[in-house]
């Protein structure tokens, strides 16, 4: 019952955004899912999927509604760390 009170408000939330803002909500959901399908037991996050999430936030203000499989601190210290390493 939960569950779908939940889609529901989900649904009438997404009525409301931009067709920009689902568009990328989208291509984020859709990253994870790929991520998910790999054929490893845990799959582990490369160094793409990690310039994606931090290009994602960068371009999309809402990006860390649509994040499932890391925290949100997570792609900012990817950001970070890979701010570092281009001054070095």
């Amino acid at each position: 019952m939960i569950d779908l009170l939940y889609a529901l408000l989900a649904t009438a939330r997404s009525s409301l955004k931009s067709q920009r803002e689902l568009a990328l909500e989208n291509l984020a959901l859709r990253q994870q899912l790929a991520i998910l399908k790999r054929k490893t037991k845990r799959p582990k996050l490369t160094n793409a999927d990690r310039a994606f999430w931090v290009a994602l936030s960068r371009l999309w203000p809402d990006w860390q509604s649509a994040l499932v499989l890391v925290k949100p601190e997570t792609v900012i210290g990817w950001h970070r760390r890979g701010f570092k390493l281009y001054w070095t």
